[in-house]
């Protein structure tokens, strides 16, 4: 069966793999398509990913000298939709014939447990697109609870892709006024499609001097843009006192960012959100999976239009291609999906 391998730094090629057995607890699952995470993935395509250099020592939660992950690296994936076609003789659910969203990398089909897509299974009419989002509007929430947001309360998010814009729309809902920051005019409209009170275009200038016209600071920031200079940028908005929600998956060293200014001179708290687990407050009444099957709810409510940001579907025979388009045209694309079957 197919699978989706990174043999080396800019190097995708779509290989086979032999298909896994069925074992008592599990069933198959046939993919139908399979989301990307373009953060984390082109860290992969670009051997910018810390696993490739160091080694995370899950007990004492360090990277320390060694190698987590070598080329080549298969299955890597965020988020996958498929049917279940087989179960093993002692599960009942989800059913064989049922759609489920769950993570199994991009392959053409996977052997898992069958308890880990209790839950999982799309409603009847649900557009099957929608569940490769569960993964990353975990994400965004993950990051919407860490920023505490109450009612009312003043909030710009740096950097609407797809997990920024869900975190607009998420903050929104909380009860936010939200101002959003990008460089791609597409993506701001989309922003205020979301539920944005205000955008801004941050090749214009500064969003700190853009919020305290109007407010004394923003009372919370959501950095999800990845870069050391967006994240300076929103220390620098934050007001005295306020939080940095540090969503971003940052690479290399922090060129651009000066904690010696704003950082020190505004007492701002700076705090990482990252899916690995939640708020460290929060830990005793939510987890990983509230967080997915709670946003999950919230798309088949329509309360949020995941759909709307799916902007490539592409066959997985060209995989090399879609890696090459989000490398060198990375603007150019919001929510890419590979689609196994036709």
């Amino acid at each position: 069966m197919r699978v989706i391998t990174f043999e080396e730094p800019g190097h995708v090629r779509v290989s086979l793999e032999s298909p896994a057995e069925l074992e008592p607890g599990t069933v198959r699952v046939r993919t139908l398509y399979s989301g990307v995470s373009a953060g984390t993935e082109l860290t992969a395509y670009r051997g910018t990913n810390p696993y490739l250099t160091r080694k995370w020592d899950l007990e004492r939660r360090l990277f320390v000298e060694g190698q987590t992950h070598a080329y080549p690296l298969s299955g890597w994936g965020y988020q996958e939709v498929g049917e279940v076609v087989e179960a093993a003789p002692d599960v009942a659910d989800p059913p064989v014939g049922s759609l489920v969203w769950g993570i199994w990398g991009h392959r053409a089909e996977a052997v898992l447990p069958a308890e880990k897509l209790v839950g999982h299974v799309l409603p009847p009419g649900a557009d099957p697109l929608t569940g490769v989002f569960a993964r990353v509007g975990a994400i965004a929430l993950n990051a919407v609870h860490a920023a505490d947001v109450h009612l009312g309360d003043q909030i710009a998010i740096f950097g609407q892709g797809v997990i920024g814009l869900l975190a607009t729309r998420l903050a929104v809902l909380s009860g936010a006024r939200v101002v959003a920051a990008d460089a791609i005019p597409d993506r701001l409209e989309l922003a205020r499609k979301f539920g944005a009170a205000e955008t801004f275009d941050v090749a214009s200038g500064s969003v700190a001097e853009f919020m305290r016209k109007r407010v004394v600071g923003a009372d919370t920031v959501i950095e999800l843009s990845g870069s050391h200079l967006g994240l300076h940028e929103a220390i620098r908005t934050v007001r005295k006192g306020g939080r940095v929600v540090a969503a971003g998956f940052y690479q290399g060293d922090g060129i651009g960012l000066r904690l010696g200014e704003e950082f020190h001179h505004n007492q701002v708290q700076l705090v990482s959100s990252q899916i690995g687990g939640v708020a460290s407050w929060l830990a005793h009444r939510w987890d990983v999976e509230r967080l997915q099957l709670t946003f999950m709810e919230l798309v088949h409510r329509g309360e949020v239009d995941a759909r709307e940001l799916v902007s490539h579907v592409m066959p997985v025979d060209q995989a090399a291609e879609a890696f090459d388009l989000l490398d060198k045209h990375q603007s150019e694309v919001l929510q890419l999906v590979f689609q196994f079957e036709e």
